[in-house]
């Protein structure tokens, strides 16, 4: 049998991690040997007020065990604090668990503008300013790992959740571009979209089915996506129940017009099965792959039956 990752000499930062899915992070980290700041403003699933009970209960559970563990109250926008608090206590910072987040759940037609600026504030402001207070120390040491906290809302859209989708999924466009920036320097990027019982889905989702969605089902792929022998970057993955799987992009085969030909509605339309048909499709990666169609395409030649889009001049007049 494997032995088991250990997280000795290893520093991590959870926020959000007084309860759920924090928690249950935390305290596997911990049990295996890491050093942990236990962050949580401690406020209600809305964003309002905060309390220092819960990231101190977690902490002392920790120190409890025989771990070692902070707690922090600090808001998610003051990542730079939340940082050197684990510069203040441990002098390094390894491991960044991007979790902490609320709901303002409410159709779109309804929503205000403190709807939307409060969740975009707490999960894609608050994720960009704790791991941007990160990032220069995990560079310059050479080592780091970031998790960024998804949901299948962001991945695929949900009903009253126009907001926290947008947030959602904007975390995955930043994990991806950090991913890029941060793999020549071992600082590697995941995303989970985790299922489970807490808080923020306890109001969308049957008792029953809460309790069985255990958020420790969750923290073994934010463990092994954070551990140094994992070298998984820039990847997507659906965690819940015992379920892990990961997401990619697919694109349809597609159709290619004949560039420098007009390109019109209807010979859209004509062509719609065609371009919406995923029997033979692709799986692009980058932005470069994401391209290619295009620019082979740019070289092909003029087709029979597609009016060219350059038109004749008038001649001059006399």
């Amino acid at each position: 049998m494997k032995k088991d990752l250990r997280f000795e000499g290893r520093v991590a930062l959870v926020t959000g991690a007084g309860n759920g899915l924090g928690r249950a992070h935390a305290l596997l980290l911990a049990a295996r040997g890491a050093q942990l700041v236990v962050n949580d403003l401690g406020g209600g699933a809305h964003g309002g007020g905060r309390s220092s009970v819960a990231a101190d209960a977690v902490a002392a559970q920790i120190r409890t065990a025989g771990g070692q563990a902070v707690a922090n109250h600090d808001s998610v926008s003051d990542g730079d604090r939340i940082v050197q608090c684990a510069l203040d206590h441990f002098g390094r910072i390894d491991i960044v668990i991007n979790n902490a987040g609320i709901l303002r759940d409410t159709s779109f037609q309804k929503m205000s503008e403190e709807d939307w600026e409060q969740i975009q504030r707490v999960h894609l402001y608050g994720s960009y300013k704790v791991t941007h207070a990160a990032w220069p120390h995990l560079r310059e040491q050479g080592y780091g790992r970031v998790l960024m906290t998804s949901s299948a809302a962001g991945i695929y859209g949900n009903f009253g959740q126009a907001n926290y989708a947008a947030a959602k999924l904007g975390l995955v466009g930043l994990a991806s571009s950090l991913a890029l920036e941060g793999r020549s320097k071992n600082v590697l990027v995941n995303v989970i979209a985790p299922v489970a019982g807490s808080r923020l889905t306890e109001t969308i989702l049957p008792p029953q089915l809460i309790a069985a969605l255990k958020p420790e089902l969750v923290s073994p792929l934010a463990a092994w996506l954070c551990h140094e022998d994992c070298k998984e970057n820039g990847s997507l993955f659906e965690v819940g129940a015992g379920y892990v799987g990961k997401l990619r992009w697919e694109r349809s085969h597609g159709h290619c017009f004949a560039p420098g030909r007009e390109l019109r509605p209807e010979t859209l339309a004509q062509r719609w099965a065609e371009i919406t048909d995923f029997s033979h499709s692709t799986h692009p990666s980058s932005v470069a792959e994401s391209l290619s169609q295009a620019i082979e395409n740019m070289g092909a030649a003029p087709r029979d039956g597609e009016a060219s889009s350059i038109s004749t001049p008038p001649p001059a007049a006399s």
